[in-house]
């Protein structure tokens, strides 16, 4: 069960980044499976990390999409995985299921800024849990764009797209799978051939943050003129600042939560 590391050296500060890096290896072990998170470390891609290279990528790490695995190989440093590398470093090593937050996706009023999770998950036979895609992205041009490359949208006891701080987007999902044995079954079948694409699973948060959208607004609005790999990370943080913190208790919650039940289909889907 892959887990990415964006999380830990980037996305959340400390004591939530590492807190929600264990809590999703205990989620994973406590439902039977076994977690294997990812990580770039002296020159080599590790699927599966001790708590003392947990610890070194939380210390300070720089964030890894698939374009940087070879750069940051070859200069042996330190890197976080995105959606992206994680999904690619789980499809090469035959793991069938990862968990994160929320995907990334395109950005509100700039279409043509779509991160490279999209076409990772496109091109690799993994299902990837998640909280739907980030709120502070464009969710129907996210859903559009999945549909174009021909990726399922699970959504996990839901017939709405969650927003990551919210149950609810406005926007539908492929199908809908209520627990692990239904949607264990859909990928079955989603991977009849063994050549299909990898399935987007929406799990809606346990809670919700009030707000939320009004919040990614306004911190959409004050970092117009950011763009690249911080403009998530800078973005997060803002809507941290204006919900006085709810949000990274909240994120924690939910990345935890979609771990737990991509064990509970990981098992379901083998047994």
């Amino acid at each position: 069960m892959a887990l990415e590391t964006s999380i830990v050296g980037q996305a959340l500060p400390a004591p939530h980044n590492l807190r929600a890096a264990r809590g999703c290896e205990a989620a994973v072990r406590e439902e039977g499976a076994v977690p294997a998170t990812v990580a770039l470390l002296d020159g080599r891609v590790h699927v599966g990390l001790t708590a003392e290279q947990l610890d070194r990528v939380a210390a300070g790490s720089v964030k890894v999409s698939t374009r940087d695995i070879g750069p940051v190989l070859a200069r042996r440093g330190v890197g976080a995985t995105t959606v992206a590398a994680t999904v690619h470093a789980a499809a090469m090593s035959d793991i069938r299921f990862m968990a994160t937050g929320g995907i990334g996706g395109v950005h509100r009023g700039h279409p043509e800024d779509e991160s490279a999770d999209l076409e990772e998950i496109a091109g690799s036979q993994v299902a990837v849990f998640c909280a739907g895609a980030k709120i502070i992205l464009d969710l129907r041009l996210t859903l559009e764009r999945l549909e174009t490359l021909s990726v399922a949208v699970l959504g996990y006891g839901t017939d709405e797209f969650p927003a990551f701080y919210s149950r609810h987007s406005g926007c539908r999902v492929s199908a809908r799978v209520d627990g692990p044995a239904e949607a264990a079954r859909v990928l079955r079948a989603a991977w009849w051939d063994g050549r299909g694409k990898g399935v987007v699973v929406a799990v809606p948060p346990p809670d919700e943050l009030d707000g939320a959208e009004a919040m990614a607004r306004q911190a959409a609005g004050e970092l117009a003129g950011l763009s690249g790999s911080d403009v998530t990370p800078r973005l997060l943080s803002r809507i941290a600042e204006l919900s006085e913190g709810r949000s990274l208790d909240l994120n924690v919650d939910l990345v935890v939560n979609n771990a737990r039940t991509a064990a509970r289909v990981a098992r379901a889907y083998l047994g």
